[in-house]
């Protein structure tokens, strides 16, 4: 019996402290399930499959997929200006989680010549598509790509999305080593997952782990992140992610690509067991959005929700509402947007939601990656509870604009590329303060052109590129057709006037 436990302990061991990484790919194919080709990064034609139970295959397996997995993952360098705000990747655990003295160090100004962060990446495509996290390049005015062989690259930086925490970049090569995204929705709880990215500096780390969880939502994206309308539904694991692991691969022992590390849990900003990745299925929906129409296209059900799932929820629903609606499963309906899906297919306030597509929904997280992963025009069938009866719907989705068609960005509005809309002041309001123009800004988007100078709702907007404004139209026809350089300048919240700047968006 000893002997037999001397010769196993080795291989045990493997599965708790060594990991791997895998590779996917990235094929050119024209067939998808609505008609339009969202096929560029394609996914495996093999479903995620669960580890053998011997030993001696399961570290073979770790190998085979860590040698697949480990050149396509690369390091991504954050390069910001001096007077650039903190650091995207490498403190984005501690502002996530909470390290005061961490946080102050990482306040610290990196010289030009230095980066102000590092994550990682994953290479998509053999022409050289790379897909990260948003925070990992967030602010960055260059964008350098490593690659495990060492070669160095300058990246385009595609696409953002907040709402996801994804991001799209290009460097200009070929015949690139690329990984293949897998069917997340196939991964299983139990099922080993290996980890690789660059964490603290540690290029082509390894881990394994299993998948622990599965539709996890942590409240990283609104509460900390830039994002409107998140999406949270992560993959978590016990496969170790540390500081610069953001952006890299999660993948599975057919060295598939079923997630990207976006989060660690941790009191510490260290590793503590908790790791999140964004499914695979959700990360290639956005990266093929940003691709083919320069933005992500999100349909929306077009409901207020309560998420009956979490108890303090609930109970700060019934002291406000004086109800007494009791914990449990599925997502009671609040309201329905006016011009949304939802009205048009008759789902009506106090509807408790159970099911999409006939997939069970538990959660808010359940809800939100349900509908986040479809586009405008898509349908959905909603199964719902009404007076206790269970009732089905046929909803078609809309934006947020009432859409129910793709829309690139030469489809945008100005307020909508600059991320802010405006109410004119009254002329009251200009005789007691001393102003000649103005308008009030209203719904300014976190993490849009407006935001990141500094303007928050309830600004006033004196000026655009020196001309006076005085309603909403004023602004777009000053910036229409504009192209270049656009300055701002605004009263803030205490009467102080600002001018700053921003580079009009394509």
């Amino acid at each position: 019996m000893k002997t037999t436990l001397k010769k196993f302990l080795p291989y045990a061991l493997v599965g708790v402290i060594s990991g791997a990484t895998t590779f996917g790919g990235i094929k050119y194919l024209g067939n998808n399930s609505s008609g339009s080709d969202f096929s560029y990064f394609t996914k495996t034609g093999n479903n995620s499959s669960f580890a053998s139970m011997n030993a001696i295959a399961v570290s073979d397996d770790f190998v085979k997929a860590s040698k697949m997995t480990v050149p396509a993952v690369v390091t991504i360098k954050n390069y910001q200006n001096r007077n650039a705000g903190r650091s995207s990747e490498q403190d984005i655990f501690e502002w996530f989680f909470g390290n005061p003295q961490q946080n102050q160090r990482r306040q610290q100004q990196a010289p030009d010549n230095m980066p102000s962060g590092m994550g990682s990446g994953v290479i998509i495509s053999p022409d050289g598509y790379i897909i990260s996290n948003n925070h990992v390049v967030a602010g960055a005015n260059k964008l350098e790509v490593v690659l495990n062989n060492k070669r160095t690259y300058i990246a385009t930086l595609v696409g953002t999305d907040p709402n996801t925490d994804i991001s799209l970049l290009k460097i200009e090569e070929k015949g690139l080593p690329y990984l293949n995204f897998a069917n997340s929705d196939n991964v299983e709880v139990g099922q080993w997952a290996i980890a690789v990215g660059n964490p603290l500096g540690l290029n082509s780390t390894v881990t394994a782990g299993i998948i622990s969880a599965k539709g996890r939502g942590i409240g990283i994206l609104g509460s900390q992140g830039e994002a409107a309308n998140p999406i949270e539904s992560f993959i978590q694991t016990d496969a170790a992610i540390n500081r610069g692991n953001s952006g890299g691969a999660l993948v599975n022992l057919n060295g598939d690509l079923i997630g990207i590390n976006s989060a660690i849990a941790s009191t510490s900003g260290y590793y503590q067991g908790y790791g999140f990745a964004v499914p695979a299925n959700l990360a290639r929906k956005v990266v093929e959005d940003i691709k083919k129409f320069g933005l992500v296209q999100r349909g929306f059900l077009g409901v207020n929700s309560l998420d009956l799932s979490d108890d303090q929820q609930v109970a700060a629903y019934n002291r406000q509402e004086k109800t007494n609606i009791k914990s449990g499963e599925g997502i009671l309906v609040r309201g329905v947007n006016e011009n949304s899906g939802a009205e048009d297919a008759g789902l009506r306030k106090g509807d408790v939601i159970t099911k999409i597509d006939n997939i069970n929904i538990t959660s808010f997280g359940d809800l939100s990656f349900s509908i986040g992963s479809k586009r405008p025009g898509d349908q959905v069938m909603v199964t719902y509870l009404r007076n206790g009866k269970e009732n089905i719907a046929r909803v078609t989705l809309k934006d947020q604009k009432g859409n129910t068609v793709a829309r690139t960005k030469a489809d945008l509005t100005v307020t909508e590329k600059i991320g802010a809309e405006f109410e004119p002041l009254s002329a009251r309001f200009k005789t007691d303060y001393g102003l000649n123009s103005g308008v009030v800004t209203k719904n300014v988007a976190s993490g849009g052109e407006m935001a990141k100078i500094g303007v928050v709702d309830n600004y006033i907007v004196i000026e655009v590129n020196g001309k006076p404004v005085n309603s909403q139209k004023d602004v777009e026809n000053i910036l229409k057709n504009h192209k270049g350089d656009v300055q701002i300048k605004f009263v803030d919240e205490r009467g102080m006037i600002y001018t700053r700047g921003f580079a009009m968006p394509n």
